[in-house]
């Protein structure tokens, strides 16, 4: 064998060696922060919120019930809120105001065949004695919205949703981004919190990345309980905001949090003020659990926007 053949086989051998190192520290990297492994019901699940009481509630994607589903400390339903006046064309997140009340966003978009989404308001669910119950409907379009009969019917990627938040009497929406090329931009949008019609009005935007989308798509949104933390999540990854000015979230303080080996992040809280819940998905074979991290001792990668 040739020095020359000798050195292309070392080589292979080596950055074979790493690749596989790495989805090993990745693999373990997520495991480590895994705490609970989630009901089947819960096979995509797509936003959880924690009540007053410490309960965790959660929801799935589009297809299934308009149901909530509490899940108790082995990971199991132990009870189920149907919203009588609700249906699930794709839940996509939850979040909640001061009051505890619960916002359910079926703004999933995929195919930008809505023109007008829904939230779900419904009552602090600890006051929920019932298994159902009956809530406030707001919706909303985009001030710039073109239409499925538009030429350029993509042209604007940012008609899809799957993130938001409650702040200061206003819901913030983070749109997931379909642009071809993709750039890795997610845009914030702001509506009211009660049951109207509105015009979501653009606030800012933030490139997450872009070198693949499915890395780089925001997938799920939650403020700390204190309003000091911004987490947006995706599929391997936390972006963490701190020190914003007024509500524009994007123009502080911003680090990236490894979350280790991808899978379907699809639904992201706080517990507390420091410590983070999110959930994947099943896929292949792959997810279906609950994951805990502390703010305080996790890694954090200081981001700079290009």
């Amino acid at each position: 064998m040739t020095t020359t053949k000798q050195a292309i086989l070392f080589l292979a051998v080596f950055f074979a060696f790493v690749a596989i190192s790495f989805q090993l520290y990745q693999f373990w990297l997520l495991k480590e922060t895994q705490f609970i492994e989630l009901d089947e019901q819960l096979d995509e699940i797509s936003g959880i919120e924690f009540d007053k009481r410490g309960n965790l509630w959660a929801i799935n994607d589009g297809g299934d019930k308009p149901r909530l589903y509490q899940i108790d400390s082995d990971g199991k339903v132990s009870r189920t809120i149907d919203i009588e006046n609700a249906k699930n064309w794709d839940w996509e997140d939850m979040t909640q105001n001061d009051f505890g009340h619960f916002f359910i966003g079926d703004f999933g978009n995929n195919s930008k065949d809505r023109e007008w989404m829904t939230i779900y308001k419904i009552e602090n669910p600890i006051d929920i004695k019932s298994a159902s119950t009956r809530a406030e409907v707001i919706k909303f379009t985009y001030p710039d919205f073109d239409d499925q009969d538009s030429s350029d019917h993509f042209a604007d990627a940012h008609y899809d949703i799957e993130a938001f938040v409650y702040f200061k009497r206003r819901l913030y929406l983070f749109t997931k981004n379909r642009s071809l090329p993709f750039d890795g931009k997610t845009r914030l949008y702001r509506i009211g919190d009660h049951a109207a019609n509105f015009k979501a009005e653009f606030i800012g935007e933030f490139s997450s990345c872009s070198t693949l989308r499915e890395l780089c798509w925001i997938t799920s949104a939650a403020l700390s309980p204190d309003r000091s933390k911004l987490v947006l999540l995706g599929s391997d990854r936390l972006w963490l905001f701190e020190d914003w000015e007024g509500d524009n979230f994007f123009s502080g303080q911003i680090y990236q949090i490894d979350l280790g080996l991808v899978t379907q992040k699809e639904a992201v809280t706080f517990k507390n003020d420091t410590t983070v819940i999110f959930t994947d998905e099943i896929f292949n074979g792959i997810g279906g659990n609950g994951y805990e991290i502390n703010l305080n001792s996790a890694t954090r990668k200081r981001f700079t926007v290009n």
